[in-house]
């Protein structure tokens, strides 16, 4: 099996929003600890001329945005190697495409992110300008249904999650578990590696991927994120945004923070999710974009979260999708889990669990530099 660099940068990329488990959140107090000031993206890279004075941690989930929009690679623009570089048409064409859209949201909608690049792209970087012409007649829409007055009433936020700690095992069954150890493989378009994920309460949480240059690693040590790779390179640490999520994802008793997590909570009907029927509960968290939770409307399980990043240009959204319930030491989780971005998807099949076994912390602490080594 091999392994391009541009498959590593995938790797890493897709890794960086890898929500493992619905083992997550906490309340926005515990989320981050004091942050240091991020500078300005014009004092941490080069030639930055329309993003100045973006926070230099959003300058590449930006980029992303802009890829996922236009259906490119950073190649479209940049040169690779040299990404400060001026030499390519696309990428001057992009500095007037984003002072485009800055001024219409500045000037019509009051400077919200209404305008995005995606608004006229739509995953192509020549947006249609002419109407197209069906091959088909067009179908005459449905008139509105007047309102069922049987229709049974939705239930509330908190009754939904109620259903789904009950679902998964109680609180009592939960709180025995303190680690958790899951093995089996990611799977990339047919590509699989070995994959463990590490997990101790009350959040921390590491992710290591088998690749034939060793381990790459993407952990949460109950205060900072941070990802790397073997081979003397020292390991980065997560931008806010990645951090957040992740730490999102490391918090072990989800399924009893849930409820204490939002600001408030909207239960919304939603189309079925394969062959479930589904109830969408959207959370409100203040200064942030929401989070749709999709729960089994039989069961009561988690089966899908939608979460976005808010990025200058628009928001980034990952979806992820749960399946295959299993029951494990009393508790049950989702053997399978599929993370679904704009520019691609993978899935963790996991083949095994332990559950309370020791794992020392230093398994989740930043090392420098990375081994290659397995977790």
């Amino acid at each position: 099996m091999i392994y391009t660099s541009r498959m590593n940068r995938k790797f890493r990329i897709v890794f960086l929003a890898c929500a493992l488990l619905p083992a997550a959140s906490r309340t926005q107090a515990q989320m981050l600890h004091a942050p240091e000031p991020v500078k300005p993206a014009e004092q941490v890279f080069k030639n930055i001329q329309v993003l100045k004075g973006v926070p230099s941690d959003q300058l590449r989930p930006t980029m992303q945005f802009i890829a996922a929009s236009l259906g490119v690679e950073c190649e479209f623009c940049h040169t690779r190697g040299a990404f400060d570089n001026d030499d390519k048409k696309p990428k001057k064409t992009a500095r007037q495409m984003i002072e485009m859209q800055m001024a219409i949201n500045k000037n019509s909608f009051k400077g919200g992110t209404e305008v995005t690049c995606y608004s006229c792209h739509r995953g192509s970087h020549d947006p249609v300008g002419v109407p197209v012409i069906s091959e088909e007649a067009p179908k005459r829409p449905e008139p509105p249904k007047a309102a069922d007055a049987a229709a049974p009433a939705l239930p509330t936020a908190a009754e939904v999650f109620d259903k789904y700690l009950q679902a998964v095992g109680g609180a009592e069954a939960l709180k025995k578990i303190t680690t958790r150890v899951q093995k089996g493989n990611l799977d990339v378009g047919g590509t699989k590696s070995a994959v463990q994920v590490l997990a101790k309460a009350p959040n921390k949480r590491a992710t290591g991927v088998m690749m034939l240059q060793g381990l790459n690693v993407t952990a949460y040590d109950g205060e900072t994120g941070w990802t790397g790779v073997p081979g003397g390179r020292h390991p980065e640490d997560m931008t806010r945004a990645e951090t957040e999520a992740f730490s999102l994802d490391a918090t072990f008793y989800f399924p009893i923070e849930v409820k204490t997590m939002f600001a408030q909570t909207r239960v919304r009907p939603s189309e079925k999710i394969g062959d479930h029927e589904a109830i969408q509960v959207m959370g409100i968290r203040e200064g942030r974009p929401p989070l749709r939770l999709f729960f089994d409307k039989q069961s009561g399980l988690l089966l899908r979260i939608v979460r976005y990043a808010e990025t200058p240009l628009g928001r980034n959204p990952t979806q992820i999708d749960y399946a295959d319930y299993r029951e494990d030491t009393g508790v049950k989780l989702p053997f399978p889990w599929t993370i679904a971005r704009p520019q691609g998807r993978f899935t963790i099949q996991i083949e095994s669990v332990q559950t309370n076994v020791p794992i020392n912390d230093d398994k989740f602490t930043k090392p420098v530099p990375m081994e290659k080594t397995v977790m």
